[in-house]
């Protein structure tokens, strides 16, 4: 059972995911009153990604299907939808938690008419009161994923967590030894468990074009021992932000990339504070 006093909260998950992993996640929040949705991402959805008709024995040199791609749009689509459903239809109060890259698509899909206050002027009930981002790609405006993290030069750099298959940069990626990058913490089974889960994505080059740090209250939680976003880099992004004028409240976690995993009912509490400190 949900209190309809708390809002709904709508999971933006990582590249390389189903929302399995964060089924923990979800029962922590259910358990703190909250109604929670985590919809699958078409950029990581394999059944999208052309790699052949066994989706347990991915093919991921096969290269783009013929109508190319999901893009960090179709993402963004998919989103749209369910807060339509939460927010115009149900008039809902709803947080965005965003995860790795999901922060983009959070961001982007974040618009002014669904956010709380908007909507609230225009004497209409329900809407977005905030975004909580834990270890989350907080990509300024007018940037991608892609162009924010690559050289300037037109270099390329590939991560050590990251593999690109035969198509190289025109076709999926996949990550590497993700026991020791994505599920630090956990131990030699569960994050076996959870690896079998991962799925491939395409380069994120969507550019970000709405503002919401700027207009919906926002929380960054930085994890000390990220091996995929090391902590120097969340907190570069955050800075980048504060120095815009943008507020953001800091949380702290000593765990790795999944804390919806490692540290899961700390998680679910620090969302609720932020729920308690921004709920209007």
């Amino acid at each position: 059972m949900t209190n309809t006093h708390k809002p709904a909260i709508v999971i933006v998950h990582g590249s390389y995911h189903t929302p399995a992993p964060y089924g923990p996640f979800m029962d922590a929040l259910n358990a703190l009153g909250f109604e929670v949705h985590c919809p699958q991402r078409p950029t990581c959805d394999l059944s999208k990604l052309n790699v052949g008709d066994d989706l347990n024995a991915p093919n991921f040199d096969n290269g783009p299907p013929p109508e190319g791609f999901p893009t960090d749009d179709d993402d963004v689509v998919v989103l749209r939808q369910l807060l339509d459903q939460l927010i115009v239809q149900e008039n809902k109060q709803v947080l965005l938690v965003a995860h790795s890259s999901g922060g983009w698509a959070a961001t982007q899909v974040a618009v002014l008419e669904l956010q709380h206050k908007a909507r609230q002027a225009q004497g209409q009930n329900g809407g977005l009161i905030g975004i909580f981002y834990y270890s989350a790609f907080v990509i300024p405006l007018n940037q991608s994923i892609n162009s924010y993290f690559q050289p300037k030069d037109e270099s390329v750099v590939i991560p050590p967590w990251l593999r690109f298959w035969k198509h190289g940069f025109a076709g999926v990626a996949t990550l590497v030894d993700a026991p020791k990058f994505m599920f630090n913490g956990l131990d030699a089974v569960e994050a076996e468990k959870w690896t079998a889960t991962l799925t491939a994505a395409p380069v994120n080059t969507g550019v970000l074009t709405n503002d919401a740090y700027a207009t919906l209250p926002c929380a960054y939680l930085e994890l000390e021992e990220d091996y995929i976003l090391p902590k120097e880099y969340q907190e570069a992004m955050v800075m980048e932000q504060k120095q815009l004028g943008n507020e953001f409240t800091v949380y702290h976690a000593p765990t790795g990339h999944s804390p919806h995993l490692t540290w899961t009912e700390p998680l679910a509490m620090n969302v609720a504070e932020f729920v308690d400190k921004i709920k209007p």
